[in-house]
C-alpha cells in the first residue's frame, strides 16, 4: 500500500485509459487550439484541470455522491450539461456554415465558445457532466483504504495522477490542433468543413448526456 491507496497500478492504467477515451472535454481543448492557437488551447486545458480538480473534490468530500440519492438533482445537472453542449454545437455549426458562404477562416466566425473565454467554457462543460462525477464516486474513491490515518493525502496523490495524465494527453491534442490550424489557414473550406464535424459531435455528447443515467 502506498500512502493508503490500495492499488496505484490499476488506478494509474485505469485513468490513462479513460483519459484517452474521446469525450467533450478533449475535443473542446483541440477545437479551440486548432481555431485560435496554442496559447488558446492551454486556457480551455486550464478550465478543464480546474473542474477535475473541483470533481475530485466533491468525491473526495462525499458531496458528489449526493447525485445518486437525489435523482431529481441529476436530472436537472444532466439536462443543463446536454443543453450547453447542444448550445456550443449549434454555435459551431452556423459559425461553419457562415465560414463556408463567405470564403472567411473559422477564426473569424463567430461561436459561443468565443477566444475570450475558452477557460470558462471547458469549466462549465468539465463541471456540467454528471457522468464524469459519477467517475470519481465510483473510481477515483475506491483505491483509498477508509482506515488510512490521512486520506487527503492519499485522495491528493490520485488527484495528481489525475491532472498530469489529463496534462499530457491535453497538452498532445493542443500543438495536433495548432498543426490542423496551420493547414486550416491554407484550405479554408477545409476549415468550415471540420468546425461542422465538431459542432456536430458536440450536438452528439449532448444528446447522449441527455438520456444518461445513474446506472
Amino acid at each position: 500500500m502506498f500512502y493508503g491507496i490500495t492499488d496505484l497500478t490499476t488506478f494509474v492504467l485505469g485513468t490513462i485509459f479513460i483519459v484517452l477515451l474521446p469525450g467533450p472535454n478533449s475535443l473542446y481543448v483541440m477545437s479551440v487550439a486548432s481555431r485560435w492557437g496554442v496559447k488558446a488551447g492551454y486556457r480551455g486545458a486550464f478550465g478543464i484541470f480546474a473542474g477535475d480538480a473541483i470533481l475530485m473534490l466533491l468525491a473526495a468530500t462525499g458531496t458528489a455522491s449526493l447525485l445518486r440519492a437525489t435523482p431529481e438533482l441529476f436530472m436537472v445537472i444532466k439536462y443543463a450539461g446536454a443543453a450547453y453542449l447542444a448550445w456550443i454545437g449549434l454555435g459551431l455549426l452556423r459559425g461553419a456554415i457562415a465560414s463556408w458562404r463567405s470564403g472567411a477562416g473559422t477564426a473569424s466566425a463567430p461561436t459561443p465558445a468565443d477566444a475570450a473565454h475558452p477557460f470558462r467554457s471547458a469549466l462549465v462543460i468539465s463541471l456540467m457532466n454528471p457522468k464524469a462525477i459519477l467517475f470519481f464516486v465510483s473510481f477515483f474513491i475506491q483505491f483509498v483504504d477508509p482506515a488510512y490515518a490521512h486520506p487527503g493525502l492519499s485522495f491528493l496523490i490520485l488527484g495528481a495522477v489525475v491532472q498530469v495524465c489529463s496534462a499530457l494527453y491535453l497538452s498532445a491534442l493542443i500543438f495536433g490542433g495548432a498543426y490542423l490550424a496551420e493547414q486550416f489557414r491554407r484550405r479554408r473550406r477545409l476549415a468550415a468543413t471540420a468546425t461542422g464535424g465538431v459542432g456536430g459531435l458536440f450536438i452528439g455528447f449532448g444528446a447522449k448526456l441527455a438520456t444518461a443515467t445513474l446506472n
